[in-house]
Order: C-alpha cells, then structure tokens, then sequence
C-alpha cells in the first residue's frame, strides 16, 4: 500500500520515525474522540462516586435502624393498673327459694272418712275455719262404750265407798280386823283410779271427735289439697303424701341462703338484703336478715341465713326462684385488685409496683377476701400505685420496664421504604 493511500486512511505509514515528520500537523478527527473518550471516563468516575456514597448513606440508615431496633428489643413493657377501694360494702348475689313464714302439712287426728271439704289450693283461710270434715264411726261407737265403761266405774266407785264407810265404823266397835278394813279401804281406792282413769279414757275419745272437723291452724294460703270426699283417712302423720292439706303463711316470705365461708363473718342479723325475680324485671324487693345459723356446714363450707322479705300485696309466691343481693361489710382501707397481679415468691405473695423512674419494687402483701376474679389486699399496696398485670415470672425487684402506653408506634412499611 503507498504511503498516499495511508495518508487517505489516516494511518501511519510503516517508514521509521522520522524528525521531518515531526513537525506534521495531527489528524483532523483525532480530537473529537480523545474529547468524548474523557467525557465517558468523567461520567463513570462521577457514577461511581454517586454509588459510593450512597452505598455509605444506606450502610448509615441502616445501622442506625439496627441501633434503635436493639434498643427497642431490649426494653420491657408492661400493662399496669390501679387498686381501687371497696368502700363501705359491695353485694354478694346469691340464689335462694322463697318460703312462707309458715309452711305447714295438715294430717287428720281421728281414722274415718272424708265427709266434705270447704277450701280448695288458692283460698285464704284465717286461723280456725275448717278445712274439711271426717266421718268417724268407730270413734263414735269407742266414746260410747267408754262412756258406759266409765258409769260402771262410778257404780262400783259407789258400793265400795259405802262399804269402807262401814267397816270403818264396825273396826271402831272392834267388830272386825284391821285386815278386813284394809282390803276394803284398798277397793274403795282401787274404784276411784278405775273411775279416773274412765274418765282419762272418755276425754280422750271426746277430743278425737273433736277433730272430726280439720280446723286451719294458722292464718294462711291452702297450696296442695290431697283428699276428695269418700277417701278412708288414716290417723296420725303417715308421711307427706298422706298430708290431707299443705298451708302456707306467705307475707311475710322467707328465703334461706347459703353464704361461703369467706363472707360468714362479714354477714350480720338486721342487714337490708334486696332480693329480684327475673319473672319481675325492674322489681326490687328490700328484706331483712332475720338470724343466722351460728355455724359452718363441713359438707359444704357455707352459712344458713334467713332472710324475712315482707309480700303485703302477694306479688311474690313460694316457691319462686330468686336472687338475693347481701351488702357484705367491707374496711374502708380494704383495696380490690385482679387477681392477675399476684406474684408467689418464697417471701410470700407479692406485686409488682412501677416507680416514676420507671423502676419494679415488689410489694409483699396481705390478701383479705378471695372474690373470685379479684381480691382484696389489706396491706402492702396504695391506691396510687402502678400494678403490673400479668407480671413474668423473671421479673425482678429494680427491673427497669416500659408502660405499655407509653410505647412509640411502629413504623408502617411504607414509611420505612420512604426512609430509605
């Protein structure tokens, strides 16, 4: 190739360098491209700079989310609340069945048959009327036979009171012995204990036809009648279903409750009860604790009391099921807290208390009346104290811990992608 069609291709020729050539003028399109090889190589440079330092930035972020997260892990937050006091009483709802004052079964004195009966289930009797009356045959035929069992007695009574008369007088003429005075004396007073004991007989007899009529002992309601007219009647208490009628004295009403051994002694005679139906919504009936029964049940831990509840216009039966609401005494520096604060250490039962700093003491504490879902403490707390609930078993006296209200909110994803 000649050195013209090198010098057309802009290609050095492969003569040796010579100085004549020195003085040459360059190319006309080297320029151009030495200019845009070193604008290429700026931009790289200036890239990767960008790239380093945001590389550097986002080491920087996170790092510094990776400090706050650490500390965030390691702090302990806690839920706390506050003991409050109970005050001067607070109701113990327990379930009862209403009674009458009086609750009676009426059984028949004398053996015979239902003449009639005058008061059926429902009627109000006052003390006296009759309930029914009995027909007594061989009562009847017994008091007659014993009426002249008994004018026997008297004749008897008669001759040998004449005779002890007699040798009465004759023993003072010495008519007779001693021994014949004695054995007659003797059968005047065996005479006068047969006539007594005739007429012993003979009232008896008259007072079981007095119970031919069955007389309402107490003024009352009838709730059951077991007879009809005609049925053989036997006397005397042959069990409940042999009762001829059931009475019942419903004002005042009364309703036993059984109170747990943890309130016996807070329960006193004269407290005002208020007892409710749920047949009776909106009701409220005030009642009186009457008396109680002075000892524990071992069977079943608990305390009889009776309750008296006033029914002047018969809106509550026996029978119903109700409620009763006892205002059980409480100390005015009793304190009610969840059960869920409880701590139980070797050194007792103890709460975790949350200082200002935000440091746990824990309290020993003496627990009062265990009330189900709570419990009141009688010492070892305020009712300004932070309780924490549901304390972890680890937890210390002096751990430093967080208020769970306190907490700052979590960041959403969102946020963290704009952060970055």
């Amino acid at each position: 190739m000649s050195d013209k069609r090198h010098a057309a291709l802009g290609i050095h020729g492969t003569e040796p360098h010579d100085p004549a050539h020195a003085s040459a003028p360059h190319h006309p399109h080297r320029g151009p491209v030495l200019k845009r090889a070193k604008v290429i190589s700026a931009s790289i440079l200036v890239l990767l700079l960008l790239g380093a330092v945001g590389n550097v930035v986002l080491r920087s972020v996170q790092a510094h989310a990776l400090a706050e997260s650490n500390a965030e892990g390691g702090r302990t937050y806690v839920l706390t609340t506050n003991a409050s006091a109970t005050g001067n009483s607070q109701p113990l709802t327990l379930p009862g069945t209403l009674q009458g004052i009086i609750e009676s079964p009426i059984y028949a004195r004398s053996s015979g048959y239902v003449l009639r009966w005058n008061k059926d289930i429902g009627a109000h009797v006052t003390k006296g009327e009759v309930l029914a009356e009995i027909d007594t045959p061989e009562v009847d035929q017994q008091l007659s036979q014993a009426i002249a069992a008994r004018e026997q007695m008297a004749s008897s009574l008669d001759l040998a009171k004449t005779s002890a008369e007699r040798w009465i007088a004759l023993r003072k003429k010495d008519a007779v012995t001693q021994q014949e005075l004695n054995e007659r004396t003797s059968a005047y007073t065996q005479a006068l204990a047969n006539v007594a004991a005739a007429d012993a007989n003979v009232k008896r007899l008259q007072k079981l036809e007095g119970f031919k009529q069955v007389i309402a002992p107490f003024t009352g309601v009838v709730t059951h009648r077991n007879v009809d007219v005609g049925d053989l009647i036997d006397a005397g208490n042959g069990g409940a279903g042999r009762a001829l009628f059931t009475m019942a004295q419903v004002d005042p009403l009364r309703v036993y409750v059984y109170v747990p051994q943890t309130y016996s002694q807070r329960i006193k005679v004269g407290d005002q009860v208020s007892v409710t139906q749920s047949e009776l919504p909106g009701q409220e009936f005030k009642g009186t604790v009457a008396r109680t029964a002075g000892a524990i049940d071992a069977s079943t831990r608990t305390l009889q009391i009776e309750v008296n509840l006033p029914n002047h216009d018969d809106k509550l039966l026996a029978g119903a099921y109700v409620q009763v609401a006892l205002p059980v005494s409480g100390s005015a520096n009793v304190l009610v807290v969840p059960s869920n604060v409880l701590l139980f250490r070797p050194a007792g039962t103890q709460i975790a208390v949350v200082d200002a700093t935000g440091h746990v003491k824990l309290h020993t504490v003496t627990i009062g009346h265990d009330l189900g879902n709570s419990l009141e403490i009688v010492t070892g707390i305020t009712a300004a104290d932070k309780l924490v609930l549901n304390p972890a078993d680890s937890l210390a006296d002096n751990d430093v811990v967080t208020l769970a209200q306190d907490k700052p909110a979590q960041p959403t994803q969102s946020a963290k992608k704009a952060a970055l």
